[in-house]
């Protein structure tokens, strides 16, 4: 079960848009190989959203569309689909079939759909789904990349130089440390000063220890300790990578974009309940506070319309 404090969805979203042919080659070397990377790709979360948005097949942790160019020397645009999922969902592998179709449907081109499994359950792994019926038969097969699979490699994960290396690591040590505060403490440092001792660029460094410190939450006497250590390392390699302003800032994002989550987990709530939201409500919950937000997903379980929802708090 995820601890409350567990936010992954944020900084898997952050790190796959900065980080995307990394991503690829990490999980999905096949496909990245297929890529002309010296072309542009783009991503279309819009776009992605207006597809999908009435075929809600179970929660997502992370998906994305993205348009590439495939290496094949006619600058033909290919759609890549993927779905980074961290639990486990028996609808899990018919979201994909009906997501790749629908996308099809939509643009004419051919979709490539990946997934990235973040659960615990280390035999889940849905990589297809399909039916038979009459003569006519349909099944859509995905790779897959399965976290889990990773566990006894972390120290190659640690040395590897591709970001998702380090960020795959981060993320077991973060579901191994989740009711283990101390642990997740030195996990974190452990992690911070492998980050360090890269020596990568100022920026690369500074959107890692994002990730980190969105995955890897700790009570704030010891999240105070990170800092006190951080500076430690900072003045010991003589670098200065985080500075005063962009802690602010990573404190802050790390708020918003905890917000927003809880902002978007309470609107699927309410849409099951009460069926699409009119423009006041969804309006409401892009502006609405964290205490807000807390308030409206208790009173969902129980107010009869979507008017009690906002008006018995």
């Amino acid at each position: 079960m995820e601890s409350a404090n567990d936010h992954y969805d944020s900084p898997w979203k952050e790190a796959i848009e900065q980080y995307f042919a990394e991503f690829l080659a990490f999980y999905f070397p096949e496909a990245y190989a297929g890529i002309d990377w010296s072309k542009e790709h783009i991503f279309l979360d819009k776009e992605l959203r207006a597809v999908v948005q009435d075929a809600e097949l179970g929660t997502r942790f992370v998906d994305k569309l993205v348009r590439v160019t495939e290496l094949c020397g006619d600058e033909s645009w290919i759609y890549i689909h993927v779905e980074v999922q961290g639990t486990r969902q028996p609808e899990f592998a018919k979201r994909m079939f009906v997501y790749n179709n629908r996308l099809f449907d939509r643009y004419d081109r051919p979709v490539a759909s990946l997934a990235v499994l973040a659960d615990e359950h280390k035999m889940w792994k849905p990589s297809s789904y399909g039916f038979s019926v009459l003569g006519c038969r349909l099944t859509l097969e995905f790779p897959i990349a399965k976290l889990t699979d990773y566990e006894d490699k972390l120290d190659e994960l640690l040395a590897s130089d591709n970001a998702f290396g380090w960020i795959t690591a981060a993320h077991i040590l973060t579901q191994k440390t989740r009711t283990e505060d101390e642990e997740r403490y030195k996990a974190k440092l452990r992690l911070l000063r492998i980050l360090y001792e890269r020596r990568w660029e100022k920026q690369r460094v500074i959107n890692l220890f994002n990730v980190i410190d969105w995955l890897m939450q700790l009570p704030e006497v010891l999240n105070n300790k990170v800092w006190q250590e951080l500076e430690t390392i900072e003045e010991k390699e003589k670098m200065q990578y985080v500075t005063s302003v962009e802690r602010i800032g990573i404190a802050k994002g790390r708020v918003v974009g905890r917000v927003e989550g809880e902002a978007r987990i309470l609107k699927r709530q309410l849409e099951r309940r009460f069926g699409v939201l009119p423009e006041w409500a969804a309006e409401r919950l892009v502006s609405a506070k964290e205490e807000e937000l807390e308030a409206w997903s208790d009173a969902v379980l129980t107010a009869p319309t979507l008017d009690a929802v906002f008006h018995e708090c």
